[in-house]
């Protein structure tokens, strides 16, 4: 049990006790009165035995009787103070007359006593509804805002900590200037967005975004999670919603931010059961909320969401949320100033090249970049040094990429053989293409869940556009592991199943989506939707007839096979290179991008400028 509140029920117990020895020392002493009749008191004064010994007769009208053996009785009789003949008759026999006035003090002490008692547990009452609703307990809480407070401090994040997002910065700077001089813009008739929409891939900073702008602003910061308003309980969300705005005007000028709302803020209608659920009534009390307060209070709404295209249409309209500002994955500068960012402070020897790591990380965001450096730093106080070195970061990079190595694993020799073989088919066939991305490392280590051994290939520059002759060479190099095996022992395996997936899946979208089918030419068969109830499952539309659908599975097959037959032409034309590197991967069991394209170059590895043209063409 609470302490508290075990404490409160025994003080409630003591208060009652001295309630009771209260009424106890003005009561107890006393026999109950009972009720007579006039007529009944009439006989008994003219008895020849009456037992009646003393009568007090009160002004306002109410008789109190007494007997011989103490018993009282009480008679309501007015007139009886102006009968004389009968106080006379009284006298006469012996019995004692007095009179008094109609209150005596044990009304009072009654009146005082039932009116203290009822301000005691009043007061009790209220007491507990205030430990209830504290700390320790929630049972009177939920329906509060759970939104996290921060407020201006020394220790405050700004746009010296955000990098990458340059652009995005900029778009905010003018809130930070509405927030530090709302006059300057209200003067002019300028207004400000109500709301911000932060979208982008998770980890590309949208917290740490919104954090700064408050932090340049110096003012109070509201943090909630969209999933943080909606409870079991009907109302709750909603209610939440009302305390974190009340608590927002409150404390005006600030931030409000409400991380991944699209917890509550999906379309309307979307669920299972009928439209009319606590998540919408939770939306609707924010649409209302955002429509209520006016932007001069200097209260700016942000919010984050990589889902922008679930988000219910009334949520995005002028008004609410009507600036988007859209934060994509770092290029190459953005990812060297993120990883300056992160290293500072941090021991680094003299071989680590920030602009090397920045290229060999294509792909990373921000979360993903602080991960590695954090991962480097594990693996240099693992083996006791006191600086981050070059060779941490690129075991990192593999990590983080394929899985930590798991040198422990027992492979037979046979096995091994089949890997580097396999391993080497990406490579050979990945560096003898002239539109396929570099390779970076080849390994035979296995790491992560269930690969054997990988192939790393990373891009020289960061691409927003693939064209068809990198796609035909990328689904050649994935499919280079599978040649090699055949070519080599003239049987195939299983560990080319996850590259047979993914070239399928490459050439099914060259043909029903990129338009890049000999065949079709610029044409997109099949629609894809997204379920919104469903999350991320998507659905594709069928939209063509059953004799399409064949042709489409021909296309995707031809694409395959062509790629397949290259593969297999550049593997047997470099076979004794293929042997030879085989012998020293089996050795090394690691083999670095600049060290296969030295024992390459000697063999003429670099085919034909353009493999896919054909030569009667």
């Amino acid at each position: 049990m609470n302490k508290g509140i075990g404490s409160l029920i025994i003080g409630l117990l003591i208060i009652l006790a001295l309630f009771w020895i209260f009424e106890g020392i003005f009561t107890g002493n006393k026999m109950p009165e009972v009720n007579m009749p006039y007529s009944e008191f009439i006989k008994r004064v003219n008895s020849s035995e009456s037992d009646i010994t003393n009568v007090t007769i009160k002004d306002d009208g109410n008789i109190s009787i007494t007997t011989i053996s103490g018993r009282k009785y009480n008679i309501y009789a007015p007139w009886v103070q102006y009968d004389i003949t009968l106080i006379n008759n009284l006298v006469d026999k012996g019995i004692r007359v007095t009179g008094e006035k109609g209150i005596d003090s044990s009304f009072w002490v009654n009146i005082v006593g039932n009116l203290l008692f009822f301000v005691l547990m009043l007061f009790i009452f209220g007491f507990l509804i205030r430990g209830l609703g504290g700390r320790n307990t929630q049972a009177f809480s939920f329906t509060k805002s759970r939104a996290e407070k921060v407020l201006p401090g020394k220790k405050k994040i700004t746009f010296k900590d955000v990098a990458g997002v340059d652009e995005a910065v900029e778009e905010l700077k003018e809130v930070v200037e509405f927030l530090k001089n709302p006059l300057r813009f209200n003067k002019i008739g300028a207004r400000m967005p109500k709301g911000i929409l932060l979208v982008g891939p998770p980890g590309t900073g949208k917290t740490l975004l919104a954090r700064a702008v408050a932090g340049e602003a110096n003012v109070p910061f509201f943090h909630i999670s969209g999933s943080d308003f909606v409870e079991l309980f009907v109302g709750v969300g909603a209610a939440r919603v009302r305390d974190l705005f009340n608590q927002a005007k409150a404390n005006a000028p600030c931030i409000v931010f409400i991380d991944e709302i699209d917890a509550v803020g999906r379309h309307r209608g979307a669920g299972l059961g009928g439209g009319h659920d606590e998540r919408e009534q939770t939306l609707n009390q924010l649409l209302v909320e955002m429509d209520g307060f006016d932007v001069k209070e200097g209260i700016i709404v942000m919010a984050a969401t990589n889902r922008p295209d679930i988000l219910d249409p009334a949520l995005l309209r002028p008004g609410r949320f009507d600036k988007k500002v859209i934060i994509d994955p770092p290029d190459v500068k953005g990812r060297e100033e993120i990883l300056k960012i992160h290293l500072r402070g941090k021991p680094l020897e003299e071989d680590v090249d920030v602009k090397v790591l920045a290229k060999r990380t294509t792909g990373f965001v921000g979360a993903d970049l602080e991960n590695l450096i954090n991962e480097a730093a594990l693996l240099a106080a693992k083996e006791g040094r006191d600086k981050m070195k070059m060779v941490d970061f690129e075991e990192a990079i593999d990590r983080v990429i394929a899985g930590p190595a798991r040198k422990s694993r027992v492979i037979s020799d046979k096995q091994k053989e089949i890997v580097a073989y396999h391993e080497l088919g990406h490579a050979i066939v990945g560096t003898a293409l002239p539109h396929s991305d570099p390779v970076h490392k080849v390994s035979i280590i296995p790491r992560g869940y269930r690969a054997l051994g990988f192939t790393l290939h990373l891009p020289v520059e960061d691409k927003y556009l693939i064209s068809k002759n990198e796609l035909l060479d990328n689904i050649t190099a994935i499919l280079g592991g599978r040649a090699a095996e055949e070519i080599v022992f003239n049987d195939v395996t299983s560990g080319a199943a996850n590259d047979i997936e993914r070239a399928t899946e490459m050439a099914r979208k060259m043909v029903c989506e990129l338009g890049m089918s000999e065949k079709f030419g610029p044409l997109a068969w099949g629609k894809t939707e997204q379920e919104i109830f469903l999350g991320k499952e998507l659905t594709r539309i069928k939209n063509y007839s059953e004799e399409v659908a064949r042709w489409i599975d021909e296309e995707v097959q031809k694409i395959i096979n062509k790629c397949y037959g290259k593969a297999k032409e550049i593997l047997q034309k470099h076979r004794e290179k293929l042997d030879e590197l085989a012998r020293i991967l089996l050795e090394k069991e690691e083999i670095s991008g600049e060290e296969l394209r030295k024992l390459l170059e000697g063999d003429g590895i670099v085919v034909e400028e353009n493999p896919w043209i054909e030569p009667n063409s």
